[in-house]
């Protein structure tokens, strides 16, 4: 992976425009510069791995990547043993926040239970909108991203991707599929694991592994 290529992504990342119902999430105050030394970890493991696929979400959750900083992943994911990336017995090397207000997210449960069974290498996971959105005044709580918000946050997932030369891109959810498109991205699409979908997730995503696992 490039250097300058990462360097792209950090610098849209931080030049997000922000506001009271939207929280960026790296690098201001303690719990900020947390956050951005997990994704900082995240990436470096993502680097040995060399995923292929690419798997693009909504937003941020307020029990989940608003907490660790990392996409579809809980406390309880941070503090697995042994590490769910890396297999290591004493973890992957996340940091864990001191008293965070959630320890489990019901989509991150149902991503790495998913993914513990691939027999491909480890999908990467990004949201099309990085910030977390929220109901004013109210940070414990999610609401859908605006178009705004969306179009905004696009260029960041797509920086991502051509930092690690993704091949396989996949939308979960319609907003991430539309946003990809407008994009002139062709993104698989995979229901959200949310609301029901979890089943179909599971399925679908294991069904995408297989076809690249007969590829190789």
């Amino acid at each position: 992976m490039k250097k300058a290529d990462i360097d792209r992504f950090w610098k849209l990342l931080h030049a997000l425009p922000q506001g009271d119902d939207a929280q960026f999430l790296y690098g201001r105050g303690a719990a900020g510069r947390l956050r951005e030394r997990n994704l900082r970890r995240y990436l470096e493991l993502m680097d040995r791995i060399r995923p292929r696929m690419l798997l693009i979400g909504e937003a941020p959750g307020y029990r989940g990547h608003a907490v660790t900083g990392l996409p579809f992943m809980s406390v309880a994911q941070l503090r697995a043993r042994p590490g769910l990336i890396t297999g290591d017995p004493d973890g992957d090397g996340f940091e864990i926040p001191v008293d965070p207000p959630a320890l489990s997210e019901a989509s991150s449960t149902v991503v790495w239970r998913t993914v513990a069974a691939l027999r491909g290498p480890l999908p990467m996971f990004w949201p099309v909108y990085p910030n977390h959105p929220h109901e004013p005044g109210r940070p414990a709580t999610n609401r859908p991203p605006r178009a705004a918000e969306i179009a905004a946050g696009t260029p960041v997932a797509l920086a991502l991707a051509a930092a690690f030369r993704i091949t396989t891109v996949v939308a979960v959810g319609r907003k991430a599929q539309g946003a990809l498109a407008r994009n002139g991205v062709t993104a698989i699409p995979l229901r959200h694991p949310a609301q029901g979908g979890a089943r179909i997730f599971a399925n679908r995503l294991a069904q995408l592994d297989e076809e690249h696992h007969a590829e190789l």
